[in-house]
């Protein structure tokens, strides 16, 4: 029986569950148990952990496991003993070896896990997976109640005590239910756009031959598109250039590993755009491959293929599929044979049946169907579609979606941003729960802004916020600080609250400071709350007689001062999580770029181990004590993309320690690990920036004599400028009327030697004081 898999929004997945129970019996649906193992890894902790040796025992044993290869664990035994399957694992897994080799600590820790690897842990629910079955699931299968804590078990799920490749085997339907949030977020797009704009968008019926969504498409300014906003996905579109939805669906199905591993996204690239010329294995293949530029990129091009050239039945043909599908290489081993074979007996021979199973067999590694690729590609090109005419309400559903994940709030607000898009602190006057877009529809260049939600704000629950929304939407806008006091219910008053509030800026729209509020909101509140009591309980002041409203005549002024730039933000993202009004980096990002290999958002491309220079600003600074008494550190460091954990060990820390302050801007060099599931920095060198130096420094400016255009030497002045990287701009004087201004890679800091090394390979006149 085939799966069936349906992606909805994730809000109404259990209601098509509730469905499928009433539509056809609650004795004939139930959710699929998933059985958790313990990993490679897991195994070597538990192990030390159960030995009696400390954390850090096994913490250093599994640290030397090789990283995932294309997301799989590779397996101890695999470690040390050389497999087809882990190859990859098996070459980067050296210093497990040598380390068992010489460490009998080591060497007992990883004898017991791997006796340990591989057992089931725990059992939970599939996050997608149903069984409907024709008789009472009984009749098929061992079912059980699965209640959560306080549960009454009759209301919690029926699940199956068969896993997945149980139910399969037995021959039941199984659909997987999938909750998408991108699907969440086209609808509250559309809701919004509503609410802005006063009309309504058939998104289901969007123009596939749309310009601007495919000028969008060719610039790789996809960050926030589904499927499509990964680095190397932007540069590949960058190289493909999509010009119609095929391309868009053929975008999805390209950047899989089996493709990618035949190379058949740049090859796609290249056909498309007459960079390569398209060829096909054999003639006959041009009626099944002519779409793709001559490439078998989806899972029913394999079938025809194997069909055509190796007289597969269509029935074969589907096992083929479902072997690649289901990445069961054990099934290709033998399906080899079988297609080889049949190459022949078709008369096209094995020669050409070989190079077929060469460009075949990668799919076992994971290769989209035609029909998956066409339906992903359609949800990112309405996605597109969306963030090309209304990006202002895109983006603020997708800020939404992700306002529980900072990292991924961060790169959707660094992309605002970057399109001109202002995303501003939550407003009293006019935010909302939740991220709400204010775009601008006038014909001016401005895009408009993005209101933070107050429902964001620390120590500021929905409820409260509720209460704040309903009485401005009854009583109008907030005039100032005072006239918000007096009417809010007495449950926002909170102190904890309000300071928040105020700290997050929410009250910067009323012309109040920060510094200056945070000084008397107390007072205010104290004399505010006291009035109002005495008010409602008809008492009346010295200073004024019973009226509609209290008055408040001895009340303190809010002083018009505020904080230094670093305070004010330091406090809004202690609020928010994310710096929103400003941030250190702005400005700034790219002179420290000059210094730095990467972004930190460019991390996760980088490979593990790889040695690299990254900028940003300190956050979250600890510092702590290791149990031999050394101190060492550990923070966040955080650009306009995102943020990494750096660790700083108490070598680096004797030497570079006292440049950690939180806020302060610097770049680190260090070591790239991403072998735990959360990736660090390990830190080998601090170098604090100096952003003082960016606006006033003096330009260099260099007397290129005739000699100089010999290309060693233009070479070796290249390599100069490029060893001293800051903030100087570059002047070449070619002689008294021809001045050249270099590139900003090329700008220079003159601080650590750079004249004398210009004056020794140019001359001593070579720099114009």
């Amino acid at each position: 029986m085939p799966d069936i898999d349906m992606d909805f929004d994730s809000r109404y997945r259990d209601q098509m569950i509730r469905y499928c129970a009433e539509r056809y019996g609650r004795d004939h649906v139930a959710q699929i148990v998933t059985f958790s193992q313990i990993k490679a890894r897991a195994a070597v902790r538990d192990a030390a952990r159960v030995l009696g040796y400390p954390y850090a025992v096994g913490d250093k044993v599994a640290k030397a496991m090789p990283p995932l290869i294309m997301g799989r664990d590779t397996p101890l035994e695999f470690c040390f003993t050389k497999n087809p399957k882990y190859e990859a694992g098996y070459s980067q897994a050296g210093e497990l070896r040598d380390m068992v080799a010489t460490d009998p600590v080591a060497a007992e820790v990883v004898e017991v896990a791997k006796g340990l690897e591989g057992l089931r842990r725990s059992d939970g629910i599939h996050a997608a997976a149903v069984v409907i079955t024709k008789e009472p699931l009984t009749e098929y299968l061992p079912i059980q109640r699965k209640p959560e804590s306080g549960q009454d078990p009759d209301d919690a799920p029926v699940v199956t005590q068969y896993e997945m490749n149980g139910v399969e085997s037995l021959g039941l339907l199984k659909m997987d239910f999938l909750g998408l949030r991108n699907l969440d977020v086209i609808e509250d797009t559309l809701e919004m756009i509503g609410q802005t704009q006063g009309h309504d968008v058939d998104i289901d019926r969007v123009d596939l031959d749309d310009d601007a969504t495919y000028e969008l498409l060719q610039r790789g300014d996809t960050i926030g598109v589904f499927q499509l906003e990964s680095t190397p996905m932007r540069s590949l579109m960058r190289s493909l250039g999509p010009t119609s939805f095929d391309d868009v669906a053929a975008l999805v199905a390209l950047y899989r590993p089996g493709p990618m591993e035949a190379n058949m996204h740049n090859d796609y690239a290249d056909r498309k755009n007459g960079r390569q010329a398209v060829s096909y294995l054999h003639p006959d293949a041009e009626d099944i491959l002519s779409e793709t530029y001559g490439l078998m990129i989806y899972q029913e091009s394999m079938m025809r293929v194997a069909q055509k050239f190796a007289g597969y039945s269509l029935a074969d043909a589907d096992s083929l599929r479902k072997a690649c599908g289901k990445k069961i290489r054990e099934v290709m081993a033998k399906e080899k044979v079988k297609f080889i074979d049949g190459c022949e007996t078709t008369g096209y021979g094995t020669d050409i049946g070989e190079e077929w199973w060469a460009i075949i067999e990668p799919f076992a590694d994971y290769a989209f169907n035609k029909s998956h690729s066409y339906g992903y590609g359609f949800v990112a090109y309405q996605i597109a579609w969306l963030k090309a005419h209304y990006p202002v309400e895109y983006l603020a559903a997708l800020l939404t979606s992700v306002k529980s994940s900072l990292e991924k709030a961060a790169v959707y607000l660094n992309e605002c941003r970057i399109m001109g898009i202002d995303v501003v602190v939550p407003d009293i006057n006019e935010a909302r729960v939740d991220f709400h877009p204010v775009p601008d529809l006038t014909d001016s260049d401005s895009l408009g802004r993005i209101v933070f939600g107050l429902s964001a704000v620390r120590n500021v629950g929905e409820a409260l916020v509720e209460l704040i929304l309903e009485e401005r939407e009854a009583n109008g806008p907030y005039e100032d600080f005072i006239d918000f006091i007096e009417r809010v219910d007495y449950q926002v008053l909170n102190k904890r609250t309000i300071e928040s509030l105020i700290k997050a800026g929410a009250f910067d729209s009323l012309g109040h400071p920060r510094k200056g509020l945070l000084q008397v909101h107390e007072v205010l509140i104290d004399r505010t709350v006291a009035s109002r009591k005495e008010h409602d309980l008809g008492v009346a002041t010295l200073f004024g007689d019973l009226g509609d409203e209290p008055t408040f005549d001895d009340r303190p002024t809010i002083e018009p001062v505020e904080f230094d730039k670093m305070v004010k933000l330091a406090f809004e993202k202690e609020m928010l999580g994310l710096y929103i009004s400003d941030h250190p980096l702005l400005g700034y990002e790219a002179a420290l770029g000059r210094r730095c290999d990467v972004t930190v958002g460019a991390l996760e491309e980088q490979a593990d181990g790889a040695f690299l220079r990254v900028g940003g600003v300190v956050t979250n600074l600890q510092k702590k004590w290791t149990r031999k008494g050394d101190l060492m550190a550990i923070f966040e460091l955080e650009d306009l993309e995102g943020s990494v954990e750096v660790m700083v060990f108490p070598r680096t820390m004797n030497e570079h320690g006292h440049k950690l302050i939180d806020d302060s801007i610097v770049v680190v060099r260090g070591r790239y690990d991403k072998k735990d599931e959360i990736p660090k920095f390990i830190c080998q060198d601090i170098e604090v920036f100096d952003s003082t130096q960016v606006s006033d420094t003096a330009p260099v400016r260099i007397q290129l004599p005739a000699l100089a255009h010999d290309p060693r030497v233009l070479d070796e002045l290249k390599g100069l400028l490029r060893d001293h990287p800051g903030e100087a701009d570059v002047y070449l004087h070619l002689d008294d009327r021809q001045v050249i201004r270099l590139p900003d890679t090329f700008r220079a800091d003159t601080s650590r030697g750079l004249v004398a090394h210009l004056r020794v390979l140019l001359g001593p006149d070579a720099v114009i004081v």
